[in-house]
């Protein structure tokens, strides 16, 4: 026979006071301060609304996460616990029981409440959260004057009912207190509703921006000095910046030139940036010197992707100080096929104490430029994973290739081009040559080091969307399958 362990009194006592709403709220000015957490946990998961609004006005700590405590946004209780800051911001004299200062809404966890679920006693969690603990919780730069209410937001080319109602409802009060989004995306939202939201919340918070936008180079005018603002940045993605609905009236100068300066020298203003993502931007060709000529800090991560680039883009990536700590460099479908790459070659040297990750894919590559950096290659300690998909090199440079890995002990992933042999004259796939080829050259990676994960891959498929890889065994692409 088993038995049930009998609740705790406090269990007990937050089922009594949440069974009559009306004793609830007139309880709340006497309640001990360590038994308020647990009664707003059962509160907020039982959807007692009026309970909720009111535990919001007494809050006795500095810091509200009722974001950790929601698995998707639901926009009643939103409305409940804004209303409850509401009856805050309207007491005329703030009271002394009033500790709220930052109302955090995002959906993560915080270990405030992992302090309270599942206490058997609140009694004896009574010195196990003070203040201070909470505090250092708190996002960077939240203990200041005014409320601060802290969301990531991720916007869509329409805003949900709980954006827009918050965003609403932030704009209404912004003399009363700061909307902080340390983490926003954009995706397809029309300029003039991203310019509104920009206005709304607070640029200096926001730390992760990603813009997935299908600007034309009038919009980044625009946009310019909301990004010039945001100086605690650290991670920026920018996504599809195109060249066409252009127009600038009353200027002898060339009108593209000057949006484009003006966008990347809000990059100067960039005091914490460390992770730069560029994808698609049209006006990254011939303005790479420009661009890293404005970083005012390392940069831990560089990726670039589908950018037209010259000889001087290629140069000014090497040579810049700001890379001279690099941990992480991707670059894509960047041809390098017609560039000298001998600056590679000092560039690795350069950062050979600290790259990790190095993807150089689809970009174009022949022997004699692969050949120009391998002795660089080499000295690279830190790698942990190389990747030269879908260049064209010849089984010889890929077996002084994995020769310069060799003592590269770090390396945990391996992806590696199917060399030019393992092709017909029109660039069809020989499968039988394919598998021998590559079984030879893994042989000879075996016979340096023990590799953990090594693959050899032919360049995407136009028909299927796949690879053919060899991974200790071959698996051709769905076509020749």
């Amino acid at each position: 026979m088993s038995f049930q362990a009998p609740p705790t009194l406090v269990e007990v006592a937050k089922q009594c006071l949440l069974g009559d709403e009306a004793v609830a709220i007139s309880a709340l000015q006497y309640l001990p301060k360590r038994f308020i957490p647990p009664l707003f946990m059962e509160a907020f998961t039982g959807r007692r609304l009026k309970v909720l609004r009111e535990m919001v006005a007494a809050w006795p700590y500095p810091c509200l996460p009722v974001g950790a405590l929601m698995e998707k946004p639901h926009l009643e209780t939103l409305k409940a616990v804004l209303d409850g800051v509401d009856k805050l911001l309207r007491h005329k004299v703030h009271p002394r029981s009033w500790k709220l200062q930052v109302l955090d809404l995002r959906t993560v966890q915080h270990s405030f409440w992992n302090t309270w679920a599942g206490m058997e006693d609140a009694g004896s969690s009574a010195q196990a959260v003070s203040d201070k603990q909470i505090v250092k919780d708190l996002p960077r730069y939240a203990l200041r004057r005014r409320l601060k209410v802290f969301t990531d937001l991720s916007l869509r080319i329409h805003l949900s009912e709980y954006q827009t109602y918050l965003l609403q409802w932030a704009e209404q009060r912004k003399s009363s207190l700061k909307l902080c989004c340390p983490k926003m995306q954009i995706c397809a939202l029309p300029v003039d509703r991203i310019l509104k939201v920009l206005t709304i919340i607070q640029p200096e918070f926001i730390e992760e921006l990603e813009l997935f936008s299908g600007w034309s180079p009038s919009t980044l005018e625009q946009v310019s000095p909301y990004l010039g603002q945001m100086r605690n940045l650290h991670k920026l993605f920018l996504a599809r910046i195109h060249k066409y609905n252009f127009s600038v009236e009353n200027t002898s100068a060339d009108p593209e030139e000057m949006c484009v300066s003006k966008f990347i020298s809000q990059f100067s203003k960039f005091d914490s940036l460390q992770h730069l993502y560029l994808n698609g931007l049209f006006f990254l060709s011939d303005h790479m010197k420009q661009l890293f000529s404005c970083l005012k800090t390392p940069l831990e991560t560089l990726s670039i992707s589908r950018c037209l680039f010259s000889q001087c883009d290629l140069n000014s990536l090497c040579q810049c100080q700001s890379l001279r700590q690099l941990k992480h460099l991707s670059v894509r479908g960047v041809e390098f096929f017609d560039l000298c790459l001998m600056d590679m070659r000092v560039f690795l040297e350069r950062v050979a104490d600290t790259l990790q990750t190095l993807e150089l894919e689809h970009c174009g590559m022949q022997d004699s430029q692969l050949s120009a950096f391998l002795p660089a290659l080499s000295q690279c300690s830190q790698l942990t994973k190389v990747n030269f998909y879908d260049n064209d090199i010849s089984m010889a440079i890929l077996r002084d290739l994995l020769h310069h890995t060799a003592n590269l002990s770090q390396l945990t992933l391996e992806l590696y081009p199917a060399p030019l042999e393992c092709f017909d004259d029109v660039g069809d796939i020989l499968p039988e040559r394919f598998a021998q080829i590559c079984l030879q050259l893994m042989d000879a990676l075996i016979a340096i080091r023990q590799p953990k994960t090594v693959s050899f891959a032919t360049n995407m498929c136009l028909e299927c969307c796949s690879r053919s890889v060899y991974d200790l065994e071959t698996t051709l692409c769905r076509c020749w399958q």
